[in-house]
């Protein structure tokens, strides 16, 4: 529809500017006419008049890359989980910069279900990253909502220490992982991720290069 109100503007607006200030000769009118109704014509022939306007997609080159709960969540919830679909759906809207989408469709999805830590984890992740990677009071609550339901579950600790670290906050980080490692069983297959990323915080914090 919005093609059609633009194409009718647009019609009217030249005909008008060259009724008003054109010369023409006797009989030349019609001409004009006709030349502006087969213009129309051929825009409604193989143009698309009835959609409405909206921006192009994004180009595969101008993508984020995936965000770091989309490439290891898996490790840390035991693989596909009944909310994965959700968090793939809204790990493609962050790809595609659209953030608010991402967080408006996890919030949709933690109304009919609560209880599950995986889609706040997922919500604390997603504001974080419309944050530009600032841990804000809206994702710090998510993820220890998350916490909450599952005091001993290693994603909300885990995702939030990492949100922390790569924002410059490294004793936050360090404080939840020393904490999560120490309540890590040893057969744990996170245990050895996090003891690593541990001992690259303690090295940053005494000045060691990593």
């Amino acid at each position: 529809m919005n093609g059609w109100l633009i194409l009718i503007a647009l019609t009217a607006a030249v005909g008008a500017a060259l009724w008003r200030f054109g010369r023409f000769p006797q009989g030349s009118v019609e001409l004009l006419a006709a030349a502006l109704l087969l213009a129309v014509g051929g825009y409604a022939w193989q143009g698309s008049p009835g959609l409405t306007g909206r921006p192009p997609p994004p180009r595969a080159d101008t993508l984020r890359p995936a965000s770091d709960f989309a490439m290891l969540r898996d490790a840390l919830f035991g693989g596909a989980t009944e909310d994965e679909r959700t968090l793939a759906a809204a790990d493609a809207l962050q790809t595609r910069g659209q953030d608010l989408e991402a967080i408006q469709m996890l919030r949709s999805a933690l109304a009919g279900r609560s209880d599950s830590v995986e889609l706040w984890v997922g919500l604390g992740n997603a504001l974080v990253v419309h944050g530009d990677g600032m841990v804000t009071p809206a994702a710090a609550l998510a993820f220890g909502r998350a916490a909450q339901l599952s005091p001993r579950h290693p994603a909300p600790p885990f995702f939030l220490g990492l949100a922390y670290a790569k924002s410059g906050q490294l004793a936050q980080a360090r404080t939840l992982w020393a904490r999560l490692l120490a309540q890590t069983p040893m057969d744990a297959p996170w245990r050895a991720d996090v003891a690593l990323r541990l001992r690259a915080i303690d090295d940053a914090l005494s000045g060691r290069p990593m």
